[in-house]
């Protein structure tokens, strides 16, 4: 199951929207016959990359065993039922890491391979192979369980919590470790999302650069009056064919007819949405992207939207890199209300803390009585 998860982790970067998935085939012995880990979206799933290794091995299957990092799929989708092909290959029993929260499977592909006398186990939730599993898929879980993205907002600052200065420069407060690390987070997301401010003022690509990333996420605005620039660097950044980057621009106007019509003839999606105040409603836009099957959503803007996001509780995870750097004043992480009594603070939990070149990588995650439902 360890070899499976290894395998998982290898589609890190390619499966959005579907989980990342790893198989291990193996004979009576403990020998393996065959692996493999799930593709692109379309592709073929882990089960059936293993059963097409072993056959490429020349190995037989019948009566061994799959070890799959989730259960199985048993529904029709972009491919067939994965449960209904270890089954018909033969296999004697198929262990799996976790059930599959996706209401389509929900435990119907292990019976169904019981139904067919495949002996099938599940590993206890609280196992620690279960538990990295989940990890690796927190964003599918998210979608599956909440009906909304796993939320990470990532902030580079110095020791004393700057991002930029007060003139508004900022490159480079950290490293360049730092710098590729982000990119390896953001190229995990099925979406980045930043707001107009950030837009006009930096003009950025937000896009996966500097790795080998085999698609690069969706791109998602939060501009209520249409303010883009038609010349955006951003804009430029789609490509083409079928993993072709979709931008999603979120607005609460109903004017700006030109601008609409002429983002559209560039490809991107302009919606409505809609909030109090003539803002976007973040709560609804997080609904939205969930209905466009976004797991994973990285957050990357200034002080205000993140300000925001802490506000009204969206933010799931918090990826910080701290440079060792004092800077005094300057514009902050989040423009968060002041507070006149300690209880009012948001509370965060360290989930991970690690050295990045120069600079520190920390993972935080709201506290567990912080009301935050976890996925």
């Amino acid at each position: 199951m360890q070899m499976a998860l290894d395998l998982a982790r290898q589609a890190l970067w390619l499966t959005s929207p579907n989980p990342r998935v790893g198989c291990v085939i193996t004979a009576a012995d403990g020998s393996v016959l065959g692996q493999g880990h799930t593709q692109r979206a379309g592709g073929p799933h882990a089960e059936i990359m293993a059963l097409r290794d072993a056959a490429a091995r020349g190995h037989k299957v019948q009566g061994a065993t799959a070890w799959v990092t989730l259960e199985p799929c048993a529904h029709q989708g972009r491919t067939g039922p994965c449960c209904d092909a270890l089954a018909a290959a033969g296999m004697g029993r198929v262990v799996s890491a976790m059930h599959d929260p996706n209401p389509k499977v929900a435990g119907q592909g292990m019976s169904r391979l019981a139904a067919a006398g495949v002996q099938t186990e599940t590993l206890r939730p609280a196992s620690d192979i279960a538990v990295q599993a989940r990890e690796l898929n927190i964003g599918f879980f998210s979608r599956m369980e909440r009906g909304l993205p796993w939320v990470r907002m990532k902030v580079a600052a110095s020791l004393d919590g700057q991002t930029a200065l007060l003139n508004g420069q900022s490159q480079w407060i950290t490293g360049p470790q730092a710098r590729a690390d982000g990119h390896a987070w953001r190229a995990r997301a099925c979406a980045i999302l930043t707001g107009i401010g950030t837009v006009l003022e930096d003009d950025p690509l937000l896009n996966v650069r500097d790795l080998a990333a085999p698609r690069q996420p969706h791109l998602v605005v939060v501009d209520s009056r249409l303010d883009m620039p038609l010349h955006a660097k951003l804009l430029g950044t789609q490509g083409a064919g079928e993993q072709a980057r979709q931008i999603w621009i979120y607005t609460a106007t109903s004017d700006q007819a030109d601008k609409r019509a002429a983002l559209t003839a560039r490809g991107v999606t302009v919606i409505d949405c809609p909030g109090p105040g003539g803002k976007v409603d973040l709560s609804a836009l997080l609904r939205d992207l969930a209905g466009r099957e976004i797991n994973e959503l990285h957050v990357e803007a200034g002080h205000k939207l993140n300000g925001s996001f802490i506000r009204e509780g969206l933010v799931d995870e918090f990826l910080v890199y701290l440079a060792p750097q004092l800077l005094g004043p300057g514009q902050g992480m989040a423009n968060l209300p002041g507070l006149t009594d300690l209880a009012g603070a948001v509370k965060l939990g360290f989930h991970a803390v690690d050295r990045i070149g120069s600079d520190l990588r920390l993972l935080l995650r709201r506290a567990p009585d912080s009301g935050q439902r976890e996925p």
